[in-house]
């Protein structure tokens, strides 16, 4: 459920039309919708019922400082996969507390950031890893929170590119190996080994899978209690899906809930889920206006004012989007199929191909649906193209949450070499 509908033939977000927002912001524009926002942690919060968790917002989805505050006043941890995120988690009021630290490049500088802050856990995803936080913990006299990212070959995910979990993938410890690892991580010093994580993909619309790599968890955690390590959490990753079409059905985040618990039996642990599409996926749009209609060798070319540079899925995944006018066609008008694209010198600057809309002429708007996640958060300045502004609406309010920069914000980082400018 989102909170983006027609009223009187325009799109809203809320209690404000995107024809407004486009008005105030320029175009291209991300929008997010607080509501949905707040709708779809509390669905999952209250699925997840007694059992105590903590749900460690994905930050890589969406990193805006807006949608962060917002999940944060409601409870939310954060997983994150950078320093930069974790600063902006903190930045945002997640407590140090409630952060998971992910991903398989940590930086020396990255984990004593995470160990002074004094977060909840490090995810680990590698010896090597293991052996430079031992380090780092020693030198600062503290003890890291840990648990190994275990790769339970198993194949999930909507795209090979988002897929997470088999051996063929960089992601985590060997399952065979998990065992002697927990070992070796429990005789280093400045190592406190208290969790299992797994995440085996995204994009994932049905819950076998996930149970699949779940039950290997809750039997590997067994197994380590038995031998003396003090396992108090489990870490069942994210990546269930969302519907980017109607065609689109995912399991429930309530089914998602109520598998989990039924895995974890009367395993007495924390469990810690990272959702990020799940909660800002259909929470947010993009907004964009037509500058051509290009006729040419049989084929229709709309020509927008985004790129590939502001929404990365299409041309990265060939994922899908419904696209809308923000104003509704007249009643009974036809369809044609064209092909919508961007204005970034690449043959890859395409969001759809044949699709059928409805008459579309210069300047009008159009709304990538289902955006609010891997939009904003993949975009670039290619083509010297300026990051896009961001709007947090709640009710009838709107904010930029992220101004458009200027030109000349763009370039001040940079500088031609002196030996250029004295000839």
């Amino acid at each position: 459920m989102h909170h983006f509908a027609y009223r009187s033939g325009v799109l809203h977000c809320e209690d404000v039309s995107l024809e407004a927002i486009a008005r105030e912001l320029g175009t291209p524009a991300y929008v997010y919708s607080d509501a949905t926002l707040r709708r779809h942690y509390s669905v999952l919060d209250e699925a997840l019922g007694e059992q105590k968790h903590l749900i460690a917002y994905a930050v890589k989805a969406n990193s805006n400082l807006g949608v962060l505050a917002t999940l944060a006043s409601l409870g939310a941890g954060a997983d994150v996969v950078s320093g930069g995120e974790m600063l902006k988690a903190l930045e945002a009021g997640v407590p140090a507390g409630k952060i998971v630290f992910s991903g398989v490049g940590k930086s020396e500088d990255e984990i004593a950031l995470g160990l002074r802050s004094g977060i909840h856990q490090f995810n680990v995803e590698s010896i090597p890893e293991l052996h430079r936080l031992s380090r780092v913990a020693t030198a600062l006299g503290v003890r890291a929170p840990m648990a190994f990212r275990v790769n339970p070959h198993v194949e999930a995910g909507g795209h090979a590119h988002i897929s997470t979990g088999s051996a063929e993938h960089k992601f985590g410890i060997a399952w065979h190996e998990a065992e002697r690892a927990y070992a070796e991580a429990a005789d280093l010093p400045g190592i406190d080994p208290v969790g299992v994580a797994v995440h085996i993909g995204s994009q994932i619309m049905r819950i076998a899978p996930f149970r699949e790599a779940w039950t290997k968890v809750v039997a590997l955690v067994r197994t380590l209690r038995s031998r003396g390590l003090a396992i108090a959490r489990v870490d069942f990753g994210g990546g269930l899906g969302v519907p980017y079409s109607h065609d689109d059905e995912p399991d429930s985040p309530t089914l998602y809930a109520r598998q989990a618990r039924e895995t974890l039996g009367d395993l007495d642990v924390e469990l810690i889920v990272e959702p990020g599409r799940l909660i800002a996926g259909n929470a947010g749009v993009l907004i964009s206006r037509v500058e051509y209609v290009k006729e040419r060798d049989g084929r229709t070319f709309v020509i927008l004012d985004a790129g590939m540079n502001d929404l990365m899925r299409p041309a990265l995944y060939d994922a899908f989007h419904d696209i809308l006018p923000v104003r509704t066609p007249p009643l009974g008008a036809s369809r044609r199929a064209v092909d919508i694209v961007g204005p970034v010198c690449e043959s890859t600057d395409r969001f759809a191909k044949d699709r059928p809309m409805p008459p579309i002429q210069e300047g009008d708007l159009l709304a990538f649906m289902t955006a609010g996640a891997y939009g904003a958060a993949l975009s670039s300045q290619y083509n010297a193209r300026p990051l896009v502004a961001e709007a947090l609406v709640r009710g009838d309010a709107c904010v930029v949450v992220r101004r458009r920069p200027t030109f000349e914000e763009m370039i001040a980082l940079e500088r031609a070499p002196d030996w250029i400018k004295g000839g």
